[in-house]
Formats: C-alpha cells, structure tokens, sequence
C-alpha cells in the first residue's frame, strides 16, 4: 500500500520540477526578448543638406543611418521608400531624419519657385529654408502719394540668395523664394510694375 503513495508523491515532484523549469525558460526568453528588441536598429534616410519645400531631390541628398526607433520605424522613410521625381514637401534641415509625409510626388506638388531682386538688404537672421513674408511697395508717379507697404506673400521659403558683389554692390539682392503657385501672378505683376520688394521673417514688421 505504501509503494503507490510513493509513486504519486514522485510524479508530483517530478510534474512541478518540470513547470518550474519551464517558468524559468519563458523568463530568460523574456528577457532575451526586451533586450534583443531594444538594440535593434532600422536603416532610415537622414538629410545632409538643408532641403527647401518643393525641390526636387535624389539620393545625392541623403545618407542612410541605422537608428532605434521602435514602434516609430514606419514614420520614417526607409533607403527603398525613396522614389523617383519626389519633391519636398516642407522643408528639411541638415541631419534631420526624413518622417513620411517630407516627400511628396512631383506632379502633386502646389509650389514653385520664382527669383525677385530686393529692394533692401536681407536682413542677417534670414538663411536658406527660412520662412519669410515678402513685402511690396507700390511705385507711384511723382506728386501721388504712396501707398503703404503691404504683405505680398505671407509665406514664402528662401531657396537661395546672391548678395551682389564688388565696387558697385548695393543692398539688393537676388533671392530665389519657394511660393505657393496661386502667388504666381501677383507677384509677376508687381514685379511688371516695379514695385519695391523686401524680405522680412516671420513674425517681424517694418
């Protein structure tokens, strides 16, 4: 009678000997897990320029950099997500990691650029992919009385300045601004009339 009692009493020990092990096994698996999810690394695209809202770009315009994001990988686009004819869809600073919705196709694309020649120098805090409004001042005939400025574009991108250069240099320049396509004929238009037009950044009034 005593040797079944035995045997029930061993398969028992046996049976929790057996679930322990496995409880231990699922914790280093855990562990295992967390650890190896949390080196884990995804190839993305980084900008190595500053890149303009609507221009063009390629793969001359970015490297590719393994960085953690986690759950984040799929707000950011991987070496293959890069296609051709894509355009900028705002602008991009030097280093910065492309998100998805920085690239849009070219035949979507709303903007333009257009190249004007100021009247006044740009102010110094005013660089390439800065936002700036762009400012007319009506030409007016002699013993008229001028009107006051007004915003032409409330919002433009700078794609490029040329200061000119040498003896007879003045404080115009030529800036290449990033503009909304329905700004297109005001701005030819003033330019036709001879207005006077200054760049001023966002947020600052003359």
């Amino acid at each position: 009678m005593r040797s079944p009692s035995r045997s029930r009493r061993a398969f028992w020990g046996d049976l929790r000997f057996l679930v322990g092990l496995g409880m231990i096994a699922a914790s280093i698996g855990g562990v295992w897990l967390v650890v190896s999810s949390a080196g884990a690394t995804t190839p993305v695209l980084q900008a190595t320029r500053t890149i303009v809202e609507g221009e063009a770009v390629g793969s001359d315009d970015f490297q590719v950099v393994e960085v953690n994001l986690g759950a984040l990988g799929d707000r950011y686009l991987a070496p293959e997500d890069l296609g051709g004819g894509s355009v900028a869809s705002r602008t991009l600073t030097a280093d910065e990691l492309v998100p998805a919705s920085a690239l849009a196709d070219a035949d979507s694309r709303r903007t333009t650029t257009i190249v004007i020649q100021t009247g006044t120098a740009v102010p110094g805090e005013v660089s390439v992919g800065s936002t700036v409004e762009l400012w007319q001042s009506v030409a007016v005939e002699e013993g008229v009385e001028a009107e006051a400025p007004s915003i032409l574009v409330e919002a433009a991108t700078v794609a490029s300045i040329v200061e000119k250069q040498g003896v007879l240099a003045s404080d115009e320049a030529g800036v290449e601004l990033v503009i909304d396509r329905s700004d297109v004929a005001a701005v030819l238009a003033a330019i036709a009339d001879g207005a006077g037009l200054s760049i001023v950044p966002i947020g600052v009034t003359r």
